[in-house]
Order: structure tokens, then C-alpha cells, then sequence
């Protein structure tokens, strides 16, 4: 039906006393605001796209872009263009079969305009087009639309261009036959309204790292992508599809069999990939998507892989004689140690949670997978048996290792639960018992840690001195990892466990501020640190519950005044405020001890006065890629990193 048509109701209660309605209460069907699908969507965008940050900006992207991918999927597009221009303005173009533009039966509309401009609407619910797509939903194009200040669609098909322009979501005029066109496909251009984004920008990074997947799960399929504001351009184009991508993850790291394992299976139009190779790290790295769709959360297709993967490696390891008769089998955990891999999968109607998308829910899909994985690793098995051996010594390897992390996980939990006055690593707790109230700082150095203990709130600051560098978790083996002091002391004190025992119910704090010097040891240190929570506490820096403390560079001051620095060009700004005075002293701090427990607490623990930075991760799988390359045992991506931005180094401590 038109989108006048799609309504949505909000109430708003009035405060006339009573007077327009007999019950007194003020509140009368009258109150009741309907509301047509556009003017919902421009209302409450978070609800369709998430949010209008730069993330929601993303999202408005990608709905096109997933649009031209599902004409990939069908078999019907090889090549993808994706533009944004000097004026904030994005142009994809694919070379598809193009939106049909006769009248739509219902809407008496074109088919153009009905796509474009009515929630719910078009060719993905009937399994026709469609078989499988990524915008299931059928609001991805109408919503872009609804969210921007213009939207401009130039359809190929039947030799013509056809056209239509849109202001706001509202057609300006109807579909015009503009001329002549060669060969099919549409191209969508929009300005996304600055009223809903107000001044969000668009990152060249992250969309490229989204378009590359993109590329990567659709084998064969040309995406480019182009950045007049940088004068930028990529393209991507993977003939090995998911396997190339397993190869580009592993890159950085020492791989324990040389090509990566890959199974391809159609069931009638479901259809499932997945490769996976090992290498000599201690991460597990797994990355699934559904219809392209990257479902961060996982879901049944994810199960199915895994569950396929612990049976398959036991299985082929017993009838190989390659775990001892009376030995235990080896646990997805154990299985799962080093792996890198990516499960696709390609189906109809694919039931996600929510417009965004995480979490893939199909309950027949685990089978499917479990037996398509299952099926073809023990045929890999029984032709490469050199690498199921190099496999299984890998497994058995993390099962040893897991056993004495389990002894010293026993041990921690021994100590947490009987916290008294014997705390962890010299932990300074506070009073407050409220976690949501609570915040732990760790504190770089025996001597900054005093100095933050007596400038503290005591009543919901912690602090934990962390006495020289933690270990580099990204080369260690869990009960390597669990032996470390400084670690078992800080899993100790946030009280909530770690891997997939974490349980952010136990957090005895919610905000965890981590809190270095201003120098490369403190670069490094910090970054050791955020090496652990990626790798083992992950949830808690998706719960934004992770900080990074931001201590001044300079003080600047004479006899009258003084002004704390946080960058360059903050103590370029407070020279020219003390222009012309006599006696100005510049201090460069680089560490934490260099400032009394009152300068500590003013420019750094005061939550009046100091900068804390969330941590959040936008890209999994970039963050992936980067802390392989920093922490890993692979020397030379680490050394051409290094090289490649030496350039851009500002206050080098050496």
C-alpha cells in the first residue's frame, strides 16, 4: 500500500486539566499523533538504522550497497561501484538487472517509486527475485530515502534510462524516461539530511574494510570504491572468495598447514562455505555472516561449525590413533585455540534479531551446517593426513595448556571469593560497593599508583599499581597467561572471570580507566593491556565499561597562572594567552609520578574536570588484523607497519 498509508500511532499527553476530555485526565483520542511511514522513520531513525552517528551515516551506505550485492547474489551483477563526493553526497552504481519502472499493481505506482518510498516494500520476501538477500526487511531503500535532504535513482533497463528524484523521502515528479542507456543496472545517489546527522562524516576506513568483505564473501564480484575528498580508490576483487580471506587474516601470523581448508556445499538454496585454517597463536578468530551480513553475534550457523569442527577433529584423531585410547577427547576450546576462520552462509529468509542484523536465528541451519563442515573436513582429513596431525598436536597442545589454566582459574576464583583485607596486587578498593557507582584505575608504576591512591575519591575510586609491562597475552598460552601476577591480580579484582567463564554480572567495577604515561613505555604498556581485553574480555569493552585516561602534556605557567596542556596545540593556544607576560615556564610531563597527588587528581581523576576515552571497537576484524600485526610473533608486517608511518611520529621519546 502507499506509504500514506503505512501508519504508525505515538501518544502525547496534554495538560489542559481535563477540559477536552469527560474523564478529566486531560488525555482523548484526540492526543493520538499518526503518523505515515516516512514521517516515522525521520521521527525515530534509531529505530531503523540504529543510531545518527557516524555509525547510522555507515548504515545508510550499506543499505544501498547490500541492495547491489543481493543482484550479485542472484547471479545478476559482477561489478559495484561505491562513491562519495566532496559534498558529503554517495553514489552506488551496480550493473545489475535494474529496478523495474512499470506500475505496480497495489500501489498503482511505478515499481521505482514504490520501492524507493514505501516501508516494506519489494522483491525479497517471496523467494522469487531473491532467493537469498542480505535487505530482507524491505525498508533499507525507502528508509535511506526518508533520511535524506535528495535522493536521485537512474535505472538501465529495456535500452532507456529511466529516472526519479526525491526530496525528504517525497518523489519531486513522477518517473521520467530520460533517453537512451546500453546494457542494465541502477544508480542510487543520495545526501544523507544534516538535520537528522547534524555534521557526522563518512570514514573512508571502515566502509572500505566493510566493502572489502563484501568482496570477499561474493567470489568474483568487482567492488570499487572511490573518495573524491581524499582522492582515494580501491578495488576489490577476490577469485578464492572467503578462503583469500582467511589468507589475508592470517597473513601476520605463522599458519600451522599451509592453505586454508575450505568446504562449499548447496542444499537446495541454502548454500554453505567455510574456511578455516590454523596457526601457532593462542586467539581464536571467527568471523560468520549470513547473506553477506556480518552477524557479529553469531547464531545457529556458527554453532553448527563449531559443533562439526570438535567431532570431526576427535573422531579423525582416534581412528588415526592419534589420541591414546584412554585419553579424553579435546574440547571446542581446545579445537578452537589458533583457529582463523569464516563460515558463510547463504540462505532464504534468514530470521535475524533486528533491523541491524547480529545475530543469525534459523534453528535448521545448525544441521545444515554441522553436516555440510562435518562431511567435508573428514574428507580433507583423509586426504591431507599430515595436516590433521599438525591439527591435532595443535589440539593437544591447548588441552594440556587448558588443564593448567583450569588449576590456576581455580586458584583465582579460590581468592576472590575470599576477598578481606588481603587484596591483589596491592589493590587500593573503594568504599562504595555499587558497581554501576565504581570505577578501578590501572595505574602505570609503583610511584604514579601512590600518587593516585592520595589524590583518589576513596569512596568509588580504586587503584591498581601495575607494577612494570604485563605479559603480551597475543603470544601466550592461556596457563602461561594465568600464571602472570600482574594478570591473575587484575582478573581478580574486576571479579567477573575471563574467556567465556566472563560474566559481566560478577564486574565489581564499571568503569575501568587505564591510566599510562605519556611516553612509549606508557604507549606500550597500554597497549598491552588493551591486547588483554580484546582477547579476553571482550564483552567488557562492548559494554563501554573500558577507558583510557588522557593526563596533560604541559603545564604552562608564571608567578600568576597556570594552564594544563592537553595536546600541542593546547600549549600552543595558552603561549598566546600568556604572550607578553614575564617568567612563563613550560613543563613537559611524561610521567604520572612527575604530579603531586592534587595535580593528579585536578587534571586526571577529577570527573569535573578530566577527558576519559571509551574504547569501543567499530571493526572487529581491522582490530584483529592490527593486534595480530603489533603483538604477534611475525617480525616483518610489524617492521613495513613501522616504516610506512614513521613519517607521522609526533613527540618521539627515544
Amino acid at each position: 500500500m502507499p506509504e500514506e498509508e503505512q501508519l504508525s500511532a505515538t501518544a502525547t499527553a496534554n495538560t489542559n486539566n481535563g477540559k477536552n476530555g469527560k474523564n478529566g485526565n486531560g488525555y482523548t483520542a484526540a492526543d493520538i499523533q499518526v503518523l505515515g511511514g516516512r514521517e516515522a522513520v525521520r521521527r525515530r531513525p534509531g529505530m531503523y538504522i540504529g543510531s545518527t552517528d557516524q555509525r547510522g551515516l555507515h548504515h545508510l551506505l550499506y543499505e544501498i550497497a547490500y541492495n547491489s550485492v543481493d543482484e550479485a547474489m542472484a547471479g545478476c551483477c559482477t561489478r559495484i561501484i561505491v562513491t562519495i563526493h566532496n559534498d558529503n553526497s554517495v553514489t552506488v552504481e551496480d550493473n545489475g538487472r535494474g529496478i523495474p519502472v512499470e506500475v505496480h499493481p497495489t500501489t498503482k505506482l511505478s515499481a521505482l517509486e514504490t520501492v524507493m518510498t514505501v516501508l516494506h516494500a519489494g522483491a525479497k520476501f517471496g523467494g522469487k527475485t531473491y532467493q537469498v538477500s542480505g535487505g530482507l526487511h524491505g525498508v533499507g531503500a525507502s528508509v535511506v530515502n526518508a533520511l535524506s535532504s535528495w535522493m536521485r535513482v537512474q535505472v538501465r533497463r529495456d535500452g532507456k534510462l529511466f529516472q526519479q528524484e526525491y526530496k525528504q523521502g517525497v518523489p519531486k515528479a513522477r518517473v521520467k524516461d530520460i533517453g537512451e542507456a546500453e546494457g542494465t543496472g541502477t544508480t542510487t545517489s543520495f545526501l544523507a539530511d544534516e538535520t537528522i546527522f547534524g555534521d557526522a562524516k563518512y570514514d573512508f576506513k571502515t566502509i572500505s574494510e566493510r566493502l572489502r568483505e563484501m568482496a570477499y564473501l561474493n567470489k568474483g564480484l568487482e567492488i570499487v570504491f572511490k573518495d573524491e575528498r581524499e582522492d582515494a580508490e580501491r578495488t576489490y576483487y577476490f577469485e578464492g572468495g572467503i578462503s583469500s580471506f582467511v589468507h589475508s587474516l592470517n597473513r601476520n601470523r605463522l599458519v600451522v598447514h599451509r592453505q586454508p581448508i575450505y568446504v562449499f556445499k548447496a542444499a537446495e538454496v541454502t548454500q554453505v562455505e567455510a574456511a578455516f585454517q590454523y596457526n601457532d597463536g593462542f586467539a581464536e578468530t571467527i568471523f560468520s555472516f549470513a547473506n553477506c551480513i556480518n552477524t557479529a553475534d553469531g547464531g545457529s550457523h556458527l554453532t553448527g561449525f563449531r559443533t562439526a569442527l570438535t567431532r570431526v577433529i576427535n573422531d579423525s584423531a582416534r581412528k588415526n590413533k592419534l589420541i591414546k585410547e584412554d585419553d579424553p577427547n579435546v574440547t571446542g576450546e581446545d579445537v578452537r585455540e589458533g583457529l582463523t576462520a569464516i563460515i558463510s552462509v547463504k540462505l532464504p529468509e534468514p530470521q535475524f534479531e533486528g533491523q541491524t542484523k547480529g545475530k543469525l536465528g534459523n534453528p535448521e541451519i545448525k544441521g545444515i551446517v554441522e553436516s555440510a563442515v562435518g562431511d567435508g573436513l573428514a574428507l580433507y582429513f583423509e586426504e591431507h593426513p599430515d595436516d590433521l596431525r599438525r591439527v591435532v598436536d595443535k589440539c593437544l597442545l591447548a588441552a594440556r595448556a587448558r588443564e593448567a589454566a583450569r588449576k590456576a582459574r581455580e586458584l583465582i576464583v579460590k581468592k576472590n571469593s575470599l576477598f578481606s583485607a588481603t587484596l591483589p596486587g596491592k589493590l587500593a578498593d573503594c568504599s562504595e560497593k555499587e558497581p554501576s557507582l565504581c570505577e578501578l584505575y590501572l595505574v602505570e608504576g609503583e610511584s604514579a599508583g601512590g600518587s593516585a591512591k592520595q589524590g583518589r575519591n576513596p569512596r568509588f575510586q580504586a587503584i591498581l599499581p601495575m607494577k612494570g609491562k604485563i605479559l603480551n597475552v597475543e603470544k601466550a598460552a592461556s596457563d602461561k597467561m594465568l600464571s602472570h601476577e600482574t594478570i591473575r591480580d587484575l582478573i581478580t579484582a574486576l571479579g567477573a572471570g575471563i574467556d567465556d567463564d566472563l560474566d559481566l554480572a560478577r564486574l565489581r567495577y564499571h568503569r575501568v580507566i587505564l591510566m599510562s604515561d605519556a611516553d612509549v613505555d606508557g604507549s606500550h604498556i597500554r597497549t598491552l593491556l588493551l591486547t588483554f581485553f580484546f582477547r579476553h574480555m571482550a564483552k567488557l569493552i562492548n559494554a563501554g565499561h573500558l577507558y583510557i585516561a588522557q593526563p596533560p602534556l604541559y603545564r604552562v605557567k608564571n608567578a600568576k597562572q597556570e594552564h594544563w596542556a592537553y595536546s600541542e596545540k593546547e600549549k600552543d593556544e595558552a603561549l598566546q594567552k600568556f604572550k607578553g607576560a614575564r617568567g612563563v615556564e613550560v613543563q613537559r610531563y611524561k610521567g604520572l609520578g612527575e604530579m603531586s597527588a592534587e595535580q593528579l587528581w585536578e587534571t586526571t581523576m577529577n570527573p569535573a574536570t578530566r577527558t576519559l576515552l571509551t574504547v569501543n571497537v567499530s571493526d572487529t576484524i581491522e582490530a584483529d588484523k592490527t593486534f595480530s600485526m603489533l603483538m604477534g610473533d611475525e617480525v616483518p608486517p610489524r617492521k613495513a607497519y613501522i616504516m610506512a608511518h614513521a613519517k607521522n611520529v609526533q613527540n618521539l621519546d627515544v
